[in-house]
């Protein structure tokens, strides 16, 4: 499958269009992984994160772009999204636009609003983290299974 098909994918848009958490992983500037939560955005084509413009991946982001994006849920059964590509960095003086949407996606209307509204009352700067996959991987432990333990799955649910 191609990155766009695994992105079209059921599975693939009930993540992107999920309260989960990406994990957001990066190599540190010592050369050692780093991952972090972050909330998303899906724009269609592109993982739209937010962070505060002093955090200190975002220099490193700006240094070294490439990362590995993994969205999944808690539950039975279980789905996995992996994204992998290279990251565009945009600093703002002040909030990033999709961070209205994205608070309030997560948190609600009312909280976004108050965060919003803080956060420029602050002068906080913030950064739009954007990642348009090169590549795109799924797992549903439906009929996608984790390559390792693919047999196992299969036997245990029954299918050939």
């Amino acid at each position: 499958m191609n990155v766009q098909d695994v992105l079209n994918d059921k599975v693939a848009q009930e993540l992107l269009a999920s309260k989960e958490m990406a994990s957001l992983a990066y190599t540190w500037r010592d050369g050692t992984p780093r991952a972090v939560p972050i909330w998303f955005q899906w724009t269609g084509s592109q993982v739209v994160m937010c962070s505060p413009v002093n955090a200190p991946k975002i220099k490193v982001l700006e240094s070294r772009p490439e990362v590995a994006v993994s969205i999944y849920n808690n539950t039975w059964p279980y789905h996995a999204l992996y994204l992998r590509g290279t990251v565009k960095v945009e600093r703002f003086d002040g909030v990033a636009p999709e961070l209205v949407g994205i608070s309030e996606h997560y948190a609600g209307p009312d909280f976004a609003n108050a965060w919003i509204s803080q956060n420029r009352a602050s002068g906080l700067k913030w950064a739009r983290i954007e990642l348009a996959p090169t590549y795109a991987a799924l797992i549903d432990c439906e009929t996608r299974f984790p390559s390792a333990s693919s047999a196992v799955f299969r036997s245990l649910l029954g299918i050939s």
